[in-house]
């Protein structure tokens, strides 16, 4: 049960730093926020693992990174889905 309340953090901090690096205004929610995170975060743990990355000695800075990068083309790719809601269109 402690692993699903860290992934569900660790999405959450993946993706508002991945809503951070994308440029622009981002009406994301908060909801999908977290769960780009988390989808940014296995991601990003599964290229890195694949590139031979994943375990280093230190942080695993490029592993991060990966994670960050996925999430904010995740985000790109979410936010004209949610640009112009919440005003009349006319």
């Amino acid at each position: 049960m402690l692993w699903l309340v860290l992934l569900i953090i660790e999405g959450l901090i993946i993706g508002v730093l991945a809503k951070i690096v994308v440029p622009g205004r981002n009406p994301v929610p908060i909801w999908l926020t977290v769960i780009i995170g988390i989808a940014g975060a296995l991601i990003g743990n599964w290229i890195s693992n694949y590139a031979g990355v994943r375990h280093t000695s230190g942080i695993d800075w490029i592993r991060h990174l990966l994670q960050i990068g996925v999430a904010a083309v995740l985000v790109a790719l979410a936010t004209p889905t949610y640009r112009g809601r919440g005003r009349a269109r006319r």
